[in-house]
Parts: C-alpha cells; structure tokens; sequence
C-alpha cells in the first residue's frame, strides 16, 4: 500500500536496487522502473532506495537520474543558467547554505502553485482556459533563478553585467533585422501594386 509522506523514513517504500540496476519496490515485491518511481513522487508518495549490496542511501543519487531522464524526454524544466549557477556552486562558500535554501524555496513555489490551481479550479469550473503553462513556468524559473543568484551576487556581478551588454547587443540587432524586413516587404508590395495596376490598364 502506498505510504504518503510524512519525512520519516521508517514508515517509507523500501527500494532496493541490484549489481543489474534493477530497482525492486519490497512493498509490492515486484520490480520497478524509474518511471514508476517518478510517478511515485507525483503522486506524494514516500520512499528511500538502498544498494542491495552495501545498504548506503542512494535515494539522491536515483531521484537526480530521474530528473536526468525526465530531461532527456524533452521535459525541460531546468533552464541551462540555472543548471550553470549551481554547478558553480559546487564548492563555493556558500555550498552549505544552498540545500535549505532551495528546498524553502520550493515548499514555497508548491504551496503558491497548490493555491493557483485551487483558485483557476474555483473560477472556471475545473476547465482551465489556457492552452499550456509555458509562459507562466518561464516566469517562476526567472524569479527562481533570480533568487539563486542572491546566493553569490560578487560571483555573478561581472557575468551578469556581460550578459546585460550583450543581451542589449542581440536585441539591437534584432530590432534593426526587424526594421529591414519590414522595409524589403513594403517594397515588394509596392511592386506587386505597381504590376497590379499596369494589368488593370491593358485591360
């Protein structure tokens, strides 16, 4: 039976995990996969995966292959500069403050997220009247990101500046391409009249 968290590792699914990499579920004695965990977690159930051999905890080391799988099916939740600023705090002085502080701010962006969805429930009846949450992620990540960089802001002044230059840069250039595209379509219209109006005169 499924266990819901409860962060008592004594009342958690027991998975073990063999030389083969098979993963074996004690509480269902069948074997399972990283999908099947995955949806583990989806739906807030709690467990803890041991080597078969040693008995270590390996439960991170599995729940960050499944982020890893999820990403290469195309899942892309972790935008690259933010998977470049923890990287770099590998090591980093602030190392130790790093794992509290993400799971805070995550307890946070589930419980906010819990209450949008409770309230888009209540307004519109259940039936959600957008065609997908691709902006609105995009927008959580950027705050999310912005808060990692408050971890390290010496370390990530002068690449900020950097980036800001040549975000300005890029979007510059892409105002003029923008400029000049419309320019060669105005005049071929123009064209297309001209042509237009020499046929209405033949005839």
């Amino acid at each position: 039976m499924a266990t819901s968290k409860s962060g008592n590792n004594d009342e958690a699914i027991v998975i073990k995990k063999y030389a083969n990499r098979r993963l074996y579920n004690t509480a269902t004695s069948s074997y399972v996969t990283l999908d099947h965990l995955c949806q583990m977690v989806k739906d807030d159930v709690e467990f803890v995966v041991y080597d078969a051999k040693s008995g270590n905890d390996i439960t991170r080391s599995v729940l960050t292959q499944i982020i890893v799988e999820e990403e290469a099916k195309g899942q892309n939740l972790l935008p690259i500069s933010f998977l470049r600023q923890l990287i770099s705090l590998y090591g980093d002085s602030m190392q130790w403050v790093v794992p509290k502080y993400l799971e805070h701010m995550m307890e946070g962006f589930s419980e906010n997220q819990d209450k949008m969805r409770q309230s888009m429930q209540e307004t519109f009846g259940g039936i959600f009247p957008f065609g997908n949450l691709d902006e609105m992620n995009k927008q959580n990540m950027a705050l999310f990101e912005n808060a990692m960089q408050m971890l390290s802001p010496f370390q990530h002044a002068q690449t900020s500046s950097s980036q800001r230059t040549e975000e300005s840069d890029e979007k510059q250039s892409a105002a003029q391409a923008d400029n000049g595209g419309f320019d060669d379509l105005k005049t071929q219209v123009e064209q297309l009249q001209k042509q237009l109006d020499a046929l209405s005169k033949k005839k």
